[in-house]
């Protein structure tokens, strides 16, 4: 182990800390320690989102401590964060780790129970252990996740169950976190060892040359099922489409073949593309066998790995009849980035992919990210120094782009120039588009759902490339929200659904002013101009109200989830800005 290496990712995830604090005033240190580890485990595909919120039991009780958790789309997966921050590099000790894992657990029994019942209902700590139990029927397994800042010796314990609900422990030591954010990809690679799965394939190398390898090959239904049981999403994180849900005409087809026609799932179904940048083969007798893959990612026939899932763990499904046709490409893992975005696309498709899904490296990202190291700002007011705003298309980039300033004056000219407290992302930049779209009710569903809806129903929508006006909007949309946020906050220091709050308002606030002119403004001026802000300040009480008065005494954060919630938002009385501003000649800065 480097303890140099650990020392020295040590200093920038703490600097990373600092930074969402600054994002997130009212929260402690380990809440931002949760979010940005949490957002290196998303961006990995081992969570597929997270929802801070720290909760630990009043004096009297046992102790149960979380904090945070997420739920799997299709409602089976319950995911508990639990964290042990302030070690600073330090080891861990085993009774450390299991002590946290303990308290996740008895955390879970008290959701199941319905120890909300107990508790405070205007609080976000009620809503994440409400929602919990409403979906407690349904959830067919549990991870939990340990984050910590400390190294650890401990493997992770074998599961375990409540209930009957299998219980899975993740740990994420410092160490194993400064592996996945330095490796320069985006996620832990998966190997499947089919020896030891008891299930060595049979296949035929296809004759191949240059940088990779091609094998056809035939996968037992159930084997392909238990692989995805294992490793979830994060199997199809380089597949542009996520799974459908069984809502398509593709997907229902896939269904019905499974459970009326099993034997003719071969006949029926294209089969899966896969990549691997390892593999093991061996020769016995006349046929070759494929022993082990590593780094394998499913790039296309997602729908038909999840239908199997799906299938199996919610209908009973008998997988034994069903045999996946299967190509997978071995290539250099110097290449993997050139080649797998190509595999994927061109692949035969059972459902529409859009351009547009290819996110990061798509050209609407590719030119949002030179615009920003193109762009001067104004300087704000009280200053003569400008800046520019830096687009982060790929998580980790503001700091390897600030570590090729090799000596100290480089990289305090690259401070002054790309101010940190000025840099975005991807699920931001959603996050901003889809608040003054008035569409509150998808920034709701969290980052990585929002950034998803926005890059298939508006991005793929229009072809258009970002050009200078469009940054400049965007630039000017974050400045209206951060700042608008920060107004909500010290009005209600300490208030629950802050960001929820904030969306709603400013959504509410954009249908209601010319958005080209206030987006000029804020542009020019680099701030808040004073009747936004006292709009924002008129607006966010009776938005609030309105939140929290789900229907039925229900859950607050669901509640904010549906379109519902947006139209009675809409329904709000409000006199408009006050005073009114007359409408002044503006060059318009169009979105």
């Amino acid at each position: 182990m480097d303890d140099e290496s650990v020392q020295e990712f040590a200093i920038t995830l703490e600097q990373a800390i600092e930074d969402r604090l600054g994002q997130e005033p009212g929260w402690l240190k380990r809440d931002a320690f949760v979010q940005v580890a949490g957002d290196y485990l998303v961006d990995d595909g081992s969570l597929e989102d997270l929802h801070v919120c720290y909760f630990v039991s009043p004096s009297g009780r046992s102790r149960m401590e979380v904090a945070g958790y997420s739920v799997s789309d299709d409602g089976r997966v319950l995911d508990l964060v639990t964290a042990d921050y302030g070690n600073h590099g330090q080891t861990i000790s085993r009774d450390q780790v299991r002590r946290r894992y303990n308290w996740a657990t008895l955390f879970a029994t008290a959701c199941r129970d319905g120890h909300h019942l107990d508790m405070e209902e205007s609080s976000a700590q009620f809503d994440m252990m409400q929602d919990i139990h409403s979906r407690w029927p349904e959830i067919g397994k549990i991870r939990i996740f340990l984050l910590t800042d400390g190294r650890s010796t401990l493997q992770d314990p074998p599961p375990d169950e409540l209930g009957g609900i299998p219980v899975i422990h993740n740990l994420w030591d410092i160490e194993r976190l400064r592996r996945l954010a330095t490796s320069g990809r985006h996620e832990e690679p998966i190997s499947v060892d089919f020896e030891k799965l008891g299930n060595p394939l049979p296949c035929l190398p296809a004759p191949t040359g240059g940088d990779y390898q091609c094998l056809l090959t035939v996968i037992p239904g159930k084997l392909l099922s238990d692989i995805y049981e294992a490793h979830g999403p994060k199997l199809l994180q380089r597949n542009v489409r996520a799974f459908l849900q069984a809502r398509g005409k593709v997907n229902k087809g896939i269904n019905e073949t499974i459970q009326t026609s099993p034997d003719r799932f071969l006949a029926y179904n294209n089969g899966i593309s896969a990549t691997a940048t390892g593999v093991t083969l061996e020769q016995r007798g006349s046929e070759t066998y494929l022993l082990e893959l590593s780094d394998l990612q499913i790039v296309n026939g997602g729908q038909t790995t999840a239908s199997l899932h799906h299938a199996a763990k919610r209908d009973n499904a008998d997988l034994s009849k069903i045999q996946v046709p299967a190509k997978i490409t071995v290539v250099q893992p110097d290449v993997l980035d050139q080649l797998v975005p190509k595999i994927s696309r061109y692949a035969n498709s059972q459902n529409t992919i859009n351009e547009a899904d290819f996110e990061a490296n798509s050209p609407f990202h590719v030119e949002l990210e030179r615009l920003s190291r193109s762009i001067w700002a104004p300087a704000a007011a009280g200053s003569t120094r400008q800046s520019r705003w830096y687009y982060e298309r790929v998580r980790g980039q503001y700091n390897v782009d600030r570590a090729r300033r090799h000596t100290s004056a480089k990289q305090k000219a690259f401070d002054l120039e790309y101010l940190r407290s000025q840099r975005f992302t991807k699920t931001d930049a959603a996050k901003y588009d889809m608040t003054f779209r008035q569409l509150p009710h998808f920034v709701s569903l969290g980052a990585q759902k929002c950034f998803q809806s926005w890059t298939l129903n508006v991005l793929s929508a229009s072809s258009t490339v970002p050009d200078e006006r469009y940054f400049q909007a965007l630039v000017a949309k974050r400045i209206l929200f951060e700042h608008g946020r920060a107004e909500i906050r010290k009005l209600n220091p300490g208030a629950g659904y802050l960001a929820n709050v904030t969306t709603y308002t400013l959504a509410r606030l954009a249908a209601e002013v010319d958005l080209d002119d206030v987006l000029a403004t804020v542009w020019r001026e680099q701030g808040l101009p004073g009747h936004i802000r006292h709009a924002v300040h008129e607006l966010s009480g009776p938005v609030r109200q309105v939140l929290l008065a789900a229907p039925g005494s229900g859950n607050v954060t669901e509640w904010c989830k549906k379109e519902d919630c947006w139209k009675s938002v809409l329904d709000i009385q409000w006199a408009g800005l006050s005073p009114k501003v007359p409408g002044q000649a503006r060059q318009a800065v169009r979105a």
